[in-house]
Parts: structure tokens; C-alpha cells; sequence
């Protein structure tokens, strides 16, 4: 049987992979995608100088939904981090999926936050 902290550790492996290949600077920050069972989270890091730029998830205050653990809540989260994107002047990002296949609220943040003003 295939417990959750062993599907944790296998995406922990390949997120490990993704990261070998790709970073964040500060023209160009990663849009790094975190989820767990209840909440989903965002941030855009700039790796070259350690910095989180801007960071949204559905634990934040001015968060308003009823749920919080479905692609609706994923897509407000898409668009909120977007929006604190471009008043930071950040148009450009590098997708981070976090290890996760981009499939349902992984792809919901990615397809909000390209609607709303990030190119990546």
C-alpha cells in the first residue's frame, strides 16, 4: 500500500528535478505552486537573491470563498497573485508546478494568473 508520505516523497524527488533545471531572478521570478488537501499557495521568488516578492493563498485574510480546497479557490489564488504581480511590475515569471502533475488546481492557478496579465 502506497501511503501519503510516500506520494509526498516521490513529488518531493521530482520537484527536486525541476528545480536542477529551473530559477528565478528577479526580472524573470519563479511562480512556485504549493498544495495540500485543504489550501493551495503561491509565491513569486526571485532565487538569485533568496526573496519572496509576492505570495497569495487561501489563507490569507482577504481571501473570500467557502471553499478553499477546490480549482474555483486555485483559479481566485491564480488571480490575486497576478494582480500583486503587475503592481510590483512583474510580468514575466517561470512556472514552478512544485513536483504536482498540472492537472486540475494546479492548472486552475496557472490558467488564472495567465489571464490575468502573467506571460510564462
Amino acid at each position: 500500500m502506497i501511503t501519503k508520505q510516500d506520494k509526498n516523497a516521490t513529488r518531493k524527488k521530482r520537484h527536486g528535478r525541476v528545480r536542477a533545471k529551473i530559477s528565478g531572478t528577479a526580472a524573470r521570478p519563479r511562480l512556485n505552486v504549493y498544495r495540500s488537501n485543504k489550501h493551495i499557495y503561491a509565491q513569486l521568488i526571485d532565487d538569485v537573491n533568496s526573496v519572496t516578492i509576492v505570495s497569495a493563498s487561501t489563507m490569507d485574510k482577504d481571501f473570500e470563498s467557502e471553499s478553499k480546497g477546490d480549482t474555483t479557490a486555485a483559479a481566485k489564488i491564480g488571480e490575486m497573485i497576478a494582480k500583486k504581480a503587475v503592481e510590483k511590475d512583474v510580468e514575466a515569471v517561470v512556472f514552478d508546478r512544485g513536483g504536482y502533475l498540472y492537472h486540475g488546481r494546479v492548472k486552475a492557478l496557472a490558467e488564472a494568473a495567465r489571464e490575468n496579465g502573467l506571460k510564462f
